[in-house]
């Protein structure tokens, strides 16, 4: 038997007999549910909130809340080879050792999250490692654990001493959250691929290689907190031999299709960024095709599935973003998530990566539109 249609199976023995824990969103085919009501994923992302004031932190879910989204993704994860002088960070790593921060600085930090997000009637998306350099992530764990693997970035996935830190430190997230309903689902990992941004892929890293690390690592969360969803947080790519554009057979590790079966993951993901996928002559076409074709599949999975990140530069946004939300209404796509919510802080605005919208600006006005319209489509 194919190991897709033994996914299948486990997937719908799951479903059967799980109950959800109440309090707790949890999914029922293609939508997510709250307290036995639909609960319309209107999202967006803020990954810079645990490095604020409690008052800017306030400030800032206060701005999204205002938007009329239920759902903010930001990260649990800041890896550091050294302490850093101000800011908050999770986790130290010295001379191979690693030393999680539970301070006022480390995972204190981040309870202030969960309850100022709480406080706003909303509900987190936490993601706990980075394919990227940023934060540290998956390059902090081979260059510390793995010193004489070649420094392969596809080590994180298979080494057993990175293995176990990584389930180390997810550990003291799950342990520390498991009853806190605020987190709506846990995230693997930002956009795992097989390289990274400093490291490059072995020959033997292929989509079997990260589907097993997602079918291990979701199954271990699972047998730690029962009460949270589980999905990876990757870009969504297909692995389709031939396919064109790029991002169909990109050949970097992820296959959408087989991953949406693995039975310890509740929902899909895919992120939408057209302009540095090499698709920047046809942004507007190339975001609604690839909706729909992830709804397609989202579908035949019969489990939700979120564009939880896109973005264009911000002279395109509102004439593309309107086409690619009206794409996500009409396809039955569960959610979505822009990349990224801004507000002005006491210290004055927040990150701004050339994607970020701000309150009162004519990108914040079309969200506030969207997510109105999404709750009435449900």
């Amino acid at each position: 038997m194919k190991l897709s249609a033994v996914f299948a199976l486990c997937a719908a023995a799951l479903s059967a007999v799980a109950a959800p824990t109440p309090g707790f969103v949890y999914t029922v085919g293609q939508k997510f549910y709250l307290n036995g009501q639909e609960y319309i994923f209107a999202g967006t992302n803020a990954y810079w909130l645990a490095q604020q004031s409690n008052s800017d932190i306030d400030k800032a879910f206060s701005d999204i809340a205002a938007a009329g989204l239920t759902t903010v993704r930001t990260w649990g994860f800041n890896d550091v080879t050294a302490i850093p002088s101000y800011g908050t960070y999770y986790q130290l790593f010295t001379n191979g050792t690693a030393t999680i921060n539970y301070g006022a600085n480390g995972l204190a930090k981040f309870d202030y999250v969960v309850q100022s997000a709480k406080a706003h009637g909303l509900h987190l998306i936490v993601t706990l490692t980075n394919n990227w350099i940023d934060y540290g992530g998956m390059d902090i764990y081979v260059e510390q654990l793995a010193p004489n693997s070649g420094l392969y970035h596809d080590v994180f996935y298979t080494d057993p001493t990175i293995q176990a830190a990584y389930k180390t430190y997810i550990t003291a997230w799950l342990n520390r959250y498991s009853s806190n309903p605020t987190i709506m689902s846990w995230e693997l990992a930002n956009e795992p691929r097989c390289a990274g941004s400093t490291s490059v892929a072995s020959a033997a890293c292929n989509t079997t290689t990260l589907t097993t690390w997602v079918s291990s690592m979701s199954a271990y969360i699972k047998s730690v907190d029962a009460n949270h969803l589980v999905a990876i947080g990757d870009e969504g790519w297909f692995e389709r031999p031939g396919a064109q554009p790029y991002p169909y057979d990109a050949g970097v590790g992820i296959s959408f299709d087989d991953n949406i079966l693995v039975p310890t993951l509740d929902w899909g993901t895919l992120h939408c960024y057209p302009e540095s996928w090499g698709q920047a002559d046809n942004v507007t076409e190339f975001g609604i095709a690839w909706v729909r074709d992830h709804a397609a599949v989202q579908r035949t999975a019969n489990k939700p599935v979120v564009m939880e990140e896109f973005g264009v530069s911000i002279a395109n946004q509102t004439e593309v973003y309107p086409y690619w939300w009206d794409e996500v209404l009409a396809s039955g796509m569960t959610g979505d998530a822009i990349w990224q919510s801004g507000s002005y802080l006491s210290t004055g605005p927040s990150p701004n990566d050339g994607f970020t919208y701000y309150p009162n600006s004519t990108v914040y006005e079309l969200v506030r539109g969207y997510a109105g319209l999404l709750r009435l489509r449900g």
